[in-house]
């Protein structure tokens, strides 16, 4: 022991600090791009033709005895023509784009400082005991 003898039986007694320190860093980035047409077309052509024609015809000759001439005609002629056209043409269409973006950054700094002290128990001779807790 030492050159003072008290009696006294001394434990385990410690103190220190403790010093820790985290860094970290998340970054992303990220896009997006979206594009779209659609485009129809319709077109529709029609055509018709008629042509009528008529012809009738009716003639009557005669002669008799005495050398007189008798004589008929008769005549019926009908023309009809007709032409149609039609045409249709229609188009629709579409489009659409769209784009997004998106950036995000996370850093995060710890520090963490701790100090402690623990001593185990004093035992004296007149029998008391002393605790000291840990902070």
């Amino acid at each position: 022991m030492s050159d003072f003898d008290t009696g006294a039986d001394y434990g385990h007694v410690e103190a220190g600090q403790d010093h820790e320190s985290l860094n970290q860093l998340h970054q992303v980035d990220a896009n997006e791009s979206n594009y779209d047409s659609q485009f129809g077309v319709f077109e529709q052509d029609h055509a018709s033709a008629e042509s009528t024609s008529f012809d009738q015809g009716h003639q009557v000759s005669y002669t008799d005895a005495s050398g007189a001439t008798y004589q008929e005609s008769d005549f019926t002629s009908y023309d009809h023509s007709a032409a149609e056209t039609d045409h249709v043409f229609a188009a629709e269409g579409s489009e659409s784009a769209s784009s997004s973006e998106f950036h995000e950054l996370e850093a995060l700094q710890a520090r963490l400082d701790s100090s402690f002290a623990s001593a185990t128990e004093l035992h004296t001779d007149g029998g008391g005991q002393l605790g000291v807790a840990s902070n």
